[in-house]
């Protein structure tokens, strides 16, 4: 089973809005997620489960992140 989170902080992470603007987008209508549209806060999205955003899929993208070592 897919890991559940809240469904701001899934379109916070994608780099849409910020979590508070992610709530105010989610409450005006303007978020589906699989096809329905979602307009009352709290609701859990599982990694597959399809996002979108003003109808336009968001992207996870994964996050690398290279340490190099500088010399002295």
């Amino acid at each position: 089973m897919a890991q559940l989170e809240r469904l701001q902080k899934r379109i916070a992470q994608a780099g849409v809005a910020s979590r508070r603007k992610a709530e105010e987008m989610i409450v005006n209508g303007q978020v589906k997620v699989n096809g329905k549209i979602i307009t009352k806060l709290g609701k859990k999205v599982s990694s597959d489960d399809i996002v979108y955003v003003d109808n336009k899929k968001i992207n996870e993208e994964i996050f690398e992140y290279y340490l190099l070592n500088k010399p002295a």
